[in-house]
């Protein structure tokens, strides 16, 4: 089953679909500027500490990367099309949880979702592949039961401000061969800190703003 990604223009309006093959390739988006809608979840438990993954060696773009606790695709199907509520990105981001976490579907209701922004970026990842999304941000404070999927993901963890800090060190440095993905980094060094405070403090609806796009590079 060919999986399709859905194409968007750089204010998020619907433009068409493409295979999550093309969407990747980045001679494709270069030559056609193919644009795809995602997410990205920040999942943390009840202590605050913020569920990171690391992607599986067999992933396309970005192996064995440490990243937030999943960034998938929203695809061009019914139900992750709608656009009332983010309520098709929402559906993407519970379906994905359980594929790649194993995070039941009732650990996770859909209404939990708080979709805080959304940022567009280019990165490539090597000579063949990359990423170019308009990406949806969405938090979600939780405590789940997990069984990562070993195809989707090699290792996860639950970091607090202070370990994820010794993390983005140890990645700045290049020790111990611990790399970010680039949207990870995209947020951690925009928006992440500022929004822990919300989460926090259970004020995460003060920080929305779902009307700006954020450029970033």
């Amino acid at each position: 089953m060919i999986h399709r990604c859905i194409l968007v223009d750089e204010q998020d309006n619907v433009v068409g679909h493409e295979s999550k093959y093309n969407c990747h390739l980045m001679e494709k988006i270069e030559s056609e500027n193919l644009l795809h809608r995602a997410f990205s979840v920040f999942l943390f438990n009840s202590k605050f500490e913020l569920l990171l993954q690391q992607r599986s060696a067999t992933k396309v773009t970005f192996p064995l990367v440490w990243t937030n606790t999943c960034c998938s695709h929203p695809l061009y199907r019914e139900s992750e099309l709608i656009q009332e509520n983010y309520l098709g990105v929402r559906n993407a981001a519970q379906r994905k949880l359980l594929d790649e976490l194993g995070i039941p579907a009732e650990d996770v209701p859909v209404d939990q979702f708080t979709p805080l922004g959304r940022m567009l970026y280019k990165a490539p990842s090597d000579g063949k592949w990359g990423e170019h999304e308009l990406d949806y941000l969405l938090f979600i404070v939780r405590d789940v039961k997990l069984q990562p999927n070993p195809d989707e993901v090699a290792d996860v963890k639950y970091v607090n401000r202070e370990q994820l800090k010794e993390l983005i060190s140890k990645a700045d440095a290049g020790k111990e061969g611990l790399k970010l993905s680039p949207w990870f980094r995209l947020v951690v060094d925009n928006f992440l800190m500022g929004w822990w405070d919300h989460v926090e403090k259970g004020t995460l609806n003060e920080a929305v703003d779902m009307e700006t796009i954020h450029k970033l590079k």
